[in-house]
Parts: C-alpha cells; sequence; structure tokens
C-alpha cells in the first residue's frame, strides 16, 4: 500500500511541479499508468526478493544498484529525494553534465 500510495501521490500537480524545478527533468509531466503499474510490479518482485534474502544481500544490491545508476545515468532514487527535499545547485549541474 504505501508503493501504491507514493505512485498516487508522485503523480500529484505539487509533486510534478517540485519535482520539475529541482532536478534536471524540465519537461515531466508525470508517470503513465502503464509505468506506475511497472513500478509497483517492480516494488513487489524486489520486496519479495529481499524478504528471502539476508538482509546484508539486500542492503549490497541496493547500494551496488544506486552505484549504477549514478555512474551511467546520473540519476538514482536517493538523489531524486534529496533533490526533492533539499535541492543542491551542484548535484542538479552535475546531473546535467556539467
Amino acid at each position: 500500500m504505501v508503493e501504491v500510495g507514493w505512485e498516487v501521490g508522485e503523480n500529484t500537480d505539487a509533486i510534478i511541479q517540485a519535482y520539475r524545478e529541482s532536478t534536471i527533468s524540465l519537461n515531466y509531466y508525470g508517470d503513465s499508468i502503464m509505468n506506475s503499474v511497472g513500478d509497483v510490479i517492480a516494488f513487489a518482485l524486489g520486496y519479495a526478493g529481499a524478504m528471502r534474502l539476508p538482509i546484508w544481500l539486500s542492503a549490497l544490491v541496493f547500494v551496488a544498484v544506486e552505484a549504477t545508476l549514478l555512474l551511467t545515468i546520473r540519476d538514482s532514487l536517493l538523489l531524486n529525494i534529496v533533490m526533492l527535499l533539499h535541492p543542491v545547485a551542484a548535484i542538479k549541474m552535475w546531473q546535467m553534465g556539467g
């Protein structure tokens, strides 16, 4: 239910506007229905996997995914959270390739 709540909340006008102002996604207009459904399915699969793996391995996989995303596309879950809660100009510049 938390993931579904997040998907609903993240597609409100207030969050979309905040996301556009604080990240490099200037043309972001919210997720499509298919994207939101895919996010919920990915969450469910990840949660099921994390419940079966040792906590240290779940944490390691999370860190590896975050690091891979930062190095390859200059974006990640943690970076999006940071930029939504407290935008940092240097991070935005780095994401834009500067």
